[in-house]
């Protein structure tokens, strides 16, 4: 069989770190970086006779996880111990969640290429981190416990990703998601959000499952997308030569983009599952639910749709919900101007956007164009006081200045000029220099009216309003 008769199956457990002050079991603050080891405390450095309390606001965010995409929330739930051996798990156990999770089900809905696609879950359930190791280049080894204990959701997802791409746009969703909830800031690059990825292939038609590797060390979208596809080719490979596809847990390299066996891969009862002994049930009552549900945002494909409904195309829907910020800023602004949708997108997209590091500070106090103030220049550039062009300048020394669009143009005479005396007289200076351009347009090259407008603006400062300058040349041309 070639190539092209394989595809792929593939599955993600995705890793979301809760964005709570303290940890998910003890009092340490739960804060990214710091010094190495500062952020400890017996409980998640498993002295003896430390004990674990759980953190009721990392539950609550899990909880709204699980209402955003659709989940089942169990009304009871338990954490288990799940056994394993490692530097970074100094308990020897990982607080985790096994035959009773917090959430069950559940779907994951984003958009590749313009199609919708949606990836089921088959739970999220919570556990708590392990610290990191750090290998030295001089082959010396070292543990930072500043992250064990922190919170994590795991999104395991039902094997329904049929390629790279997919997979990667289906993490970015899970990353816009968690934004909107604020329940964590998603970012890979900080270990925020990771993924492991569980990836087979089978023969085209075939419903049977092939023999799957996990794939670990993936911290970026691009990686997610490069190791999945690395990870095809090689079992394409295998299978082309009539190897067999080994069931194992590979490590990632992005520096080399090739990935190396790390450990054969574990099933369940190789981790020896208990209940967590130290830790009562957890009880989430229909009061708990009704309040989780009350917190929750428009989400992101509610959103999406809604703005397809004001007349947006589905790209400018997407620029404008992939932060849950830059979504309330435009629907702030539209509020407030007596532009068209479309109009006020345009700006936000290419004039605000293009000025802001991250969209997510758009919600500040101090945004130097708050969208009260977009929303004016918008309607002064739609009434004609202002051009485009002296919008787009207007809005530079708004942002420069933190000045009202209202202000500069009383201020200081940057509005259009509008007085068809005016504008003639610059329109027969234009036409009186021009002979041989009037020769042609008059013998039918109708193209050059923008020769015209072009150096009419240039004689007003471009403060011409261009609608009267097509109308006058138009008349003088004929």
């Amino acid at each position: 069989m070639s190539s092209h008769d394989y595809e792929a199956v593939i599955g993600l457990e995705a890793h979301v770190q809760l964005g709570t002050v303290t940890k998910i079991f003890s009092i340490s603050s739960a804060a990214f970086g710091g010094e190495p080891n500062r952020h400890t405390d017996p409980v998640c450095l498993g002295l003896p006779g430390a004990l674990p309390v759980l953190n009721r606001r990392a539950v609550d965010m899990a909880v709204r996880l699980g209402l955003a995409t659709g989940s089942r929330i169990r009304s009871r739930c338990r954490f288990a111990r799940k056994h394993y051996f490692y530097p970074d798990l100094p308990k020897g156990f990982q607080i985790s969640q096994y035959d009773e999770p917090l959430c069950e089900g559940g779907v994951v809905t984003f958009r590749l290429d313009g199609e919708v696609k949606q990836v089921r879950l088959v739970r999220i359930h919570m556990e708590d981190d392990a610290g990191k190791n750090i290998h030295d280049p001089s082959g010396v080894s070292f543990v930072d416990y500043n992250r064990a204990g922190v919170p994590l959701c795991e999104m395991v997802s039902e094997p329904d990703i049929r390629s790279a791409d997919e997979a990667a746009e289906y993490l970015r969703a899970i990353r816009t998601l968690v934004r909107y909830l604020g329940i964590s800031d998603g970012n890979m690059e900080e270990g925020s959000l990771r993924c492991d990825a569980n990836v087979s292939i089978r023969p085209r038609g075939e419903s049977k499952l092939g023999t799957k590797t996990e794939l670990k060390n993936i911290n970026s979208f691009k990686n997610v997308r490069d190791a999945i596809e690395h990870e095809i080719a090689r079992q394409k490979l295998l299978c082309g030569r009539g190897e067999a596809v080994v069931q194992e847990t590979r490590l990632w390299d992005p520096d080399h983009g090739i990935s190396a066996t790390m450990r054969s891969k574990e099933e369940a009862h190789d981790y020896r599952y208990f209940p967590e002994p130290d830790l009562p049930p957890v009880v989430v009552d229909e009061t708990w639910l009704a309040a989780a549900r009350a917190a929750l945002p428009e989400l992101p494909e509610a959103r999406h749709a809604r703005f397809l409904g004001l007349g947006l195309s589905a790209q400018d829907a997407s620029v404008l919900v992939a932060e849950r910020q830059i979504g309330d800023y435009f629907d702030q602004a539209l509020a407030a101007a007596r532009a068209l949708p479309k109009k006020i997108a345009n700006w936000v997209i290419n004039e605000v956007l293009a000025r802001v590091a991250d969209a997510r500070q758009l919600t500040d106090e101090d945004v130097p164009v708050p969208p009260a103030a977009l929303a004016e220049l918008v309607d002064l550039v739609e009434k004609g006081t202002l051009s485009g062009k002296l919008g787009k300048e207007v809005f530079g020394r708004m942002w420069q200045e933190r000045r009202r669009a209202g202000d500069i143009v009383a201020a200081e005479s940057v509005s259009l000029v509008s007085d068809s005396a005016v504008i003639e007289a610059a329109c027969r200076r234009v036409v009186e220099r021009s002979p041989d351009e009037v020769a042609r347009f008059r013998a039918g090259n109708a193209k050059l009216l923008g020769f015209f407008v072009g150096n009419v603006m240039k004689e007003t400062g471009g403060k011409a309003n261009p609608k009267i300058v097509n109308e006058i040349l138009r008349k003088l041309l004929a």
